[in-house]
């Protein structure tokens, strides 16, 4: 395989797990491996069952049951904890050489709450060049965007939520 290229989808808009996902599933369907990790997500969603069928390996810690600005010094302790043992199972997996793609969702995000540290993420990248990365969350740090092959920033125009209308299983989740 050529050098892995780094891919960010960024922004506050909707579609950045939606693009990842679009992007593994055509990269599994060409025949090859891929890892997706979740990160920070609540809840299970929906792509999960199909991109399994696709033979994607998907890896989710336990999940925060609050908002990062809400828990107390314990349960971030163990949010910390949970995500980062995620990253030493992704290197693990990683080190197989079994795999051409890894998505880490939401990864910008744990790294910009000093959930995940930067150098966890950089280290990947750096130790796994032939593998094509893709970082997904909000605002990338300089460091991450700096090295990125693609940067793609998704904005709202518009959403329903606007309207009060809630997430909705297989669109939002």
């Amino acid at each position: 395989m050529n050098k892995g290229m780094i891919h960010i989808y960024c922004g506050n808009g909707k579609g950045k797990t939606t693009a990842a996902v679009g992007l593994c599933a055509r990269f599994a369907g060409s025949g090859k491996n891929a890892l997706f990790a979740y990160f920070l997500k609540g809840q299970n969603s929906s792509e999960i069952p199909s991109l399994q069928k696709l033979g994607v390996t998907i890896i989710k810690p336990v999940q925060p049951k609050k908002f990062i600005p809400y828990m107390n010094e314990w349960e971030l302790a163990e949010c910390k904890q949970a995500q980062r043992l995620c990253i030493r199972e992704i290197t693990d997996l990683l080190k197989t050489g079994e795999y051409g793609m890894l998505v880490l969702d939401e990864i910008l995000d744990a790294v910009s709450l000093n959930i995940i540290e930067e150098t966890d993420v950089l280290s990947i990248i750096k130790n796994y060049p032939d593998t094509e990365v893709v970082l997904t969350g909000r605002n990338p740090s300089p460091a991450l965007a700096d090295i990125a092959d693609y940067i793609s920033r998704i904005e709202p125009v518009r959403h329903p939520y606007e309207k009060g209308i809630s997430a909705r299983l297989g669109i939002e989740y």
